[in-house]
């Protein structure tokens, strides 16, 4: 008899209702409001849970809508049914003077025989296009191995490369004989020493500097961060280039070109392609 009377109690006061926090307690004890709610617009408790619930969106019909006891009824999914159909052959009649003489309906070879060229023409026209394309790539290629034999193309003012690193090997940007050249010849040209210095020497967060030729070349940090501290009398390009030549005499301009393409340096290999001006000191 006791446990039927917990549940009817739990029925009437939950069917419609939801437990508010804490059941109206607040935390001294004291009560500040009752232990349930109406449940708002829109939601429903049938007495199976202790919070109230969003009600249910029916899709095509409604037939119960949503209360604060019961949950939306939605009606049956209406059924389509398919009415099969026949088709009838259509034969039209063309006038042609007092005889009526029947047609058929158009042939469809020209459909087939279009569908049949279609593939073979996107084939031709996909090979037209690579063809094309890898003349434009070794029309390219050209030019660039041109402009190493031109010297007159290379001046002051401007500067054939740019800073990115998927540019042409240094092979195709410098011509043999500055490859081939003893690294001493940079040291000893002034004028693309200076360029080389202007271009290095500053320290950047954006691009490769001094400090990291140095560190490819095997020096040490102490030693590096010590040529930094005396640049004011000293370009600490100048000394790399020549502890460089010291310990490797053998080096020549074209394992300088390939550190500096290393490095993302292209703007920096446009300045020892300046040293064919000079080729008869080179």
């Amino acid at each position: 008899i006791i446990l039927y009377y917990i549940i009817l109690y739990y029925i009437i006061i939950h069917v419609g209702h939801e437990i508010t926090p804490n059941c109206g307690f607040d935390d001294d004890g004291g009560r500040h409001e009752a232990t349930t709610k109406p449940c708002k617009t829109n939601t429903f408790n049938n007495g199976s849970s202790f919070h109230c619930t969003l009600c249910s969106l029916c899709q095509f019909q409604t037939e119960r809508p949503c209360n604060t006891t019961a949950d939306t009824v939605c009606g049956k999914v209406p059924v389509t049914q398919r009415i099969p159909t026949t088709d009838f052959p259509v034969t039209t009649l063309a006038y042609q003077g007092p005889n009526l003489t029947p047609t058929s309906p158009p042939s469809r070879s020209h459909n087939v025989s279009w569908a049949a060229w279609a593939v073979p023409l996107a084939i031709l026209i996909s090979i037209v296009l690579v063809a094309l394309s890898a003349y434009v790539f070794g029309l390219k290629r050209k030019r660039a191995k041109a402009f190493c034999r031109q010297p007159s193309y290379i001046n002051d003012g401007f500067a054939p490369l740019t800073g990115s690193s998927n540019g042409s090997d240094v092979e195709e940007i410098l011509c043999a004989d500055i490859l081939s050249a003893p690294l001493q010849s940079v040291l000893d040209n002034l004028d693309v020493l200076e360029e080389l210095v202007i271009l290095l020497d500053p320290e950047s967060h954006v691009r490769k500097s001094t400090k990291h030729l140095a560190s490819h070349c095997a020096f040490p940090s102490t030693w590096i961060t010590y040529t930094y501290s005396m640049k004011d009398s000293k370009s600490p390009l100048k000394a790399v280039l020549e502890g460089v030549t010291c310990k490797n005499p053998d080096w020549t301009v074209g394992h300088l070109a390939k550190l500096l393409k290393h490095m993302e340096r292209n703007d920096a290999i446009a300045a020892l392609a300046k040293l064919k001006t000079n080729k008869t000191e080179v």
